[in-house]
């Protein structure tokens, strides 16, 4: 592993940098070796890609000097943002500038950026309440205005556009929930629309395998998904891995707006896009080319015999 061509990997704590590193470990031919950039070293998340081997380097997404020197030395970087730290589209969109120019100072031969659609290029009128004084969609629509940083800096660049992750099942609390009745029931305003979703672990293992084909994917957007599956598929198939029937409930984005919970207004907008622009946002994700690049890419089934368990369900 010491001739392997060094990749940071920022998140490597989180999902979809936790995906990559791993995936990276696991491959037999040994062609990158992870380089892990994270906050916090001394984290217990942290520790264990440690004692996996795994090269760990601090540096902290609002200091762009820190970055440069993670960055250093690298053949190439997956970068990303995690909007549900702060809430803040500007600050993804500052901290996206930052990782950028690390990358161009650090002459990096080819970096991903994980990325989602801007919404405001769909949403032209007031179907829906604009948030943080310009956006629709807060945590998509800074991410698109981010890759022009990329293109800006000259660095050699993949968009990866990625998709809902099932792990948001068991750690956003976007699960099955048993209501009053006593039922099971997943709450969306999705009417009978579509949504992309998929695995954590395989946009890591996409990512992995844009690395592999080397430029071929440079400069392109690449668009991906395990899945497309409408709320009543994500109820049915809920109801066959958990042994009991879970409902699918449609309610008007308004109504889930008002919700109360923290950020209710920016997954009731999602939620309200993935409805009204399905052939759009469906149409960019073809599945045969998230497989050609993860031969192992999980349909949902296959994801929910494995973590059905760890789904809280009260």
């Amino acid at each position: 592993m010491t001739d392997s061509k060094v990749i940071a990997v920022v998140g490597a704590t989180g999902a979809q940098g936790g995906g990559l590193v791993r995936a990276m470990l696991a491959d037999a031919e040994h062609e990158f070796r992870p380089r892990g950039v994270t906050r916090d070293p001394d984290s217990e998340r942290a520790r264990a890609l440690k004692e996996l081997g795994v090269e760990l380097v601090q540096a902290d997404l609002d200091d762009r000097t820190s970055l440069e020197r993670a960055f250093a030395g690298a053949y190439g970087a997956f970068c990303v943002t995690n909007f549900w730290e702060h809430f803040s589209a500007d600050r993804e969109i500052e901290q996206a500038d930052n990782q950028a120019a690390a990358a161009k100072a650090a002459s990096l031969e080819h970096v991903i950026w994980s990325s989602l659609e801007d919404t405001r290029r769909f949403v032209t009128d007031d179907r829906m309440p604009t948030l943080q004084e310009k956006y629709k969609v807060p945590h998509f629509d800074a991410k698109e205005v981010a890759e022009a940083a990329f293109r800006e800096a000259g660095v050699p660049t993949t968009v990866l556009r990625t998709a809902f992750y099932w792990e948001n099942f068991i750690f956003f609390g976007l699960g099955p929930k048993r209501g009053s009745d006593g039922v099971l029931a997943v709450t969306y305003p999705l009417g009978a629309s579509r949504m992309p979703s998929m695995a954590a672990a395989d946009i890591g293992k996409i990512a992995l395998g844009i690395f592999k084909r080397g430029d071929e994917y440079i400069g392109k957007i690449v668009s991906v998904a395990g899945e497309h599956l409408s709320g009543s598929d994500l109820a049915e198939k809920f109801s066959r891995a958990l042994g009991e029937e879970v409902r699918y409930v449609d309610v008007d984005p308004d109504a889930y707006r008002s919700f109360g919970f923290p950020a209710a207004d920016e997954l009731g907008n999602m939620f309200q896009f993935k409805r009204d622009f399905e052939d759009a946002y469906v149409g960019a994700r073809d599945l045969d080319v998230a497989r050609t690049l993860d031969p192992e890419l999980q349909d949902f089934d296959t994801w929910l015999a494995e973590n059905k368990d760890r789904i809280p369900l009260e």
